[in-house]
């Protein structure tokens, strides 16, 4: 019996932008990414994990200090899994996201993105062990917060179906 078998992933969970969600159970959290980035931590030491999905780099002034901004998220992240029982130095970080397309946007808020996650991390010394990003193509994330496996699957247009099995009560 290997340490897997004891433990079944719960739940699936859809995570909107500006949404943080660290699950007290193993969970499947999915998103789906364009410019937007999402960051997981996972604490290899506790076998859990959390995922943010944020929409802009940067908060502009006080008013805005909520997780659609990535300086926020990140760090609110980080600090949801310090109060959870984590060490800095048991976390690593994946990111995902960060697509930018010209015939949509002429500025590069996926690249900004990009930066800002990786900042923060670098300032908190978080290991990022992977990333998926940039490009042209969204992404559908499907993170398993039991055993930090991440698959990715990259999309040219968003559908009804991207969304699937969790419709539009999220």
């Amino acid at each position: 019996m290997n340490k897997y078998s004891k433990k079944l992933v719960g739940r699936d969970y859809f995570l909107k932008p500006g949404y943080i969600y660290l699950p007290e159970k193993p969970t499947v959290i999915s998103t789906v990414l364009g410019s937007s980035v999402s960051v997981s931590l996972y604490d290899k030491t506790l076998e859990t994990g959390g995922m943010n999905h944020f929409l802009f780099p940067v908060v502009g002034t006080g008013k805005q200090t909520t997780s659609l901004y990535g300086n926020i998220a990140v760090l609110t992240l980080i600090r949801m899994m310090l109060e959870n029982g984590s060490v800095l130095s048991n976390l690593e970080a994946q990111i995902f996201g960060g697509a930018h397309n010209t015939d949509d946007s002429f500025r590069d808020i996926g690249r900004d993105n990009l930066k800002t996650a990786r900042s923060v991390l670098n300032k908190k010394q978080i290991k990022i062990i992977s990333e998926d990003v940039g490009g042209r193509l969204g992404r559908k994330i499907v993170f398993n917060t039991l055993n930090n496996e991440i698959l990715t699957m990259k999309v040219d247009r968003l559908r009804d179906s991207d969304w699937y099995p969790y419709g539009r009560e999220r």
